[in-house]
């Protein structure tokens, strides 16, 4: 079984480095391990669009690459271009123009999951049942079916397999990562693993449909005493971690003024509502969509908006919504030290060595973004700022803000084409606002120092034990200390590399002065084969030195072309 896994790696991780070389990354392989697993055949000069790949960009290869790779790659670059903070930013507009659109699997395999899955015939579930897909993506296809009680609903049904080979590819990028980590931080990737892990718990979670039924479920909840937005029902009975049935919805894309004008809606006035919606979620509740693009957001003939698609949802924890109004704010009053302060709050971890060039850095932004007039600039490019600061202060902070980030510059989107005076600031202000005056509350202030106190007292607690504890291992003998050195593991690889070449080195030297010493007696016994005038021991061993001095030659040249 071990090896069946493994021959089936072998056989992808092939396929995988192929098509890295036909957009032309031999670097990336050259410079790692992976080299080991190509071969000279493979070298070779591809086309796209009938135009040579290296005519393209760099940024532009690796999206295309992605495309090539298959589903478990175009999610991972989808789901990284909303991580600014651990991908460059040329990289990130790139995987934003990809398109999750594969074609659609047979009826059948869709019928025959279906009925796994549920423990039922098709028959038995519904009344009526499209065989065409609706939709088709890299992960499911999306049917229309009407169930036995009358109401219509959509039928969302995982691709076959693609749990197993988006589990296979994981396991394969992994060990790429590992293999590559130096070389991926020359390329602007500063922690390859966090990549990594940042896209596995995201396909996890969209790989189980239960969890998005839980994410509507709970937006139901949440958002139930809302009129002015619907959440359509998921019928958890007849889901499953592969298949799951949601209500149906009439209506039309929020992008679509035409249609909107024949029902006699106002197409600002939906613009309106959809940034009220959105911003609500955001900074009164926390917990919001999080991907707003025009085909996950309808309207009905009331007017009344529809979100679809709760694979994506974003949190904030109450003192991260605070940190995060407090940016924006600190923005409009031209105040960049406290701009600094709260992106250090809103912060998991950063690496801000100059606190000072920290604060210019900032200032600079203001002073570009501040004072231009509101027709002049959006919130867009204000966001792609921020972005590249944090980038290059390896900022990190909890995925839920770059979902806002995203949707901000999507609705922003949308609102320029729908509507003539549309104000990105002036729908965020009185949030922001908002969430400083409850900031001020006094239950709020309270509480925040309670747990301040709180804090404080179990630090003055702990601190006399662990005290005590440093002072026993001191008087023991017993305290050590430990230094982690980094970047030597190139160093190690290396070294490794010239020992193996000066072990061969050795071996050959010893082979030809011993044949050599061979060759010395003037009488040989009567049975001694000679070869071209050599004897047989002789012979054998410049023999096994050549082959050897064949090797190691190889292994140079190799070297050097892959240099």
């Amino acid at each position: 079984m071990i090896f069946d896994q493994t021959f089936r790696n072998l056989n992808r991780t092939r396929e995988i480095l192929a098509i890295l070389i036909k957009y032309g990354f031999e670097d990336f392989i050259a410079n790692s391990t992976l080299r080991n697993l190509v071969t000279e055949s493979m070298r070779i000069k591809w086309l796209r669009d009938e135009k040579p790949v290296m005519s393209y960009t760099r940024y532009e290869r690796v999206r295309m690459a992605a495309e090539e790779l298959g589903p478990t790659f175009i999610k991972l670059a989808q789901i990284l271009s909303n991580r600014p903070d651990i991908i460059p930013e040329g990289l990130v507009k790139e995987f934003e123009k990809l398109q999750d659109r594969v074609p659609p699997f047979p009826f059948e395999q869709a019928k025959a999951i279906i009925e796994k899955e549920t423990g039922r015939s098709l028959e038995e579930l519904f009344e009526e049942f499209g065989e065409r897909p609706m939709a088709s993506a890299s992960i499911g296809q999306v049917h229309k079916a009407k169930l036995r009680t009358g109401e219509e609903v959509v039928v969302k049904v995982q691709r076959p397999h693609v749990a197993e080979m988006i589990e296979q590819d994981l396991s394969i990028v992994k060990e790429a990562v590992q293999r590559m980590d130096r070389y991926l931080k020359k390329q602007g990737v500063m922690n390859g693993e966090e990549v990594v892990r940042v896209f596995e718990r995201a396909i996890t979670k969209e790989l189980d449909y239960q969890n998005e039924a839980r994410n509507i479920d709970r937006f139901r909840t949440t958002y139930r005493h809302r009129t002015d937005f619907y959440v359509p029902k998921a019928y958890r009975e007849f889901s499953t971690n592969k298949v799951l049935i949601m209500e149906f919805m009439k209506g039309c894309k929020i992008t679509d003024v035409e249609q909107l004008k024949a029902w006699g809606i106002s197409p600002a006035r939906i613009v309106e509502k959809g940034m009220d919606i959105y911003l609500s979620q955001i900074f009164e509740f926390g917990y919001f969509h999080g991907d707003p693009h025009p085909g996950n957001i309808l309207v009905d003939e009331d007017g009344r908006i529809i979100l679809l698609d709760f694979g994506m949802v974003g949190q904030l924890m109450k003192k991260d919504k605070y940190a995060f109004a407090g940016i924006f704010i600190a923005m409009s009053k031209y105040d960049a030290r406290e701009m600094a302060a709260q992106m250090r709050k809103l912060a998991v971890e950063d690496n801000i060595t100059d606190m000072r060039q920290f604060v210019y850095d900032l200032n600079d932004m203001i002073e570009d973004y501040a004072h231009l007039d509101v027709s002049e600039s959006s919130i867009q490019d204000v966001i792609q700022r921020l972005q590249k600061i944090m980038y290059d202060y390896h900022i990190t902070v909890p995925g839920g803000v770059f979902l806002i980030f995203r949707a901000f510059a999507i609705l922003e989107g949308i609102g320029k084409k729908m509507h003539p005076n549309f104000k990105t600031y002036e729908f965020i202000r009185p949030y922001g606002q908002k969430l400083l005056t409850e900031q001020l509350r006094p239950e709020n202030l309270a509480q925040e120092a309670g747990q301040r106190l709180s804090n404080m007292s179990a630090f003055l607690n702990s601190f006399p034990i662990e005290l005590r504890g440093i002072l026993q291992q001191i008087s023991k003998g017993k305290l050590h200390s430990e230094i982690e050195l980094q970047g030597y593991g190139y160093a190690l690889k290396k070294w490794d590399s010239i020992s193996t070449r000066m072990s061969i080195t050795y071996i050959i030297c010893a082979l030809i002065i011993g044949s050599s010493i061979a060759l010395l007696p003037t009488t040989y016994p009567e049975d001694m084969k000679f070869y071209y005038g050599i004897n047989k021991w002789s012979f054998t061993g410049y023999s096994i030195a050549g082959i050897f001095f064949l090797i190691w030659l190889y292994g140079i040249m190799r070297r050097k072309v892959y240099k």
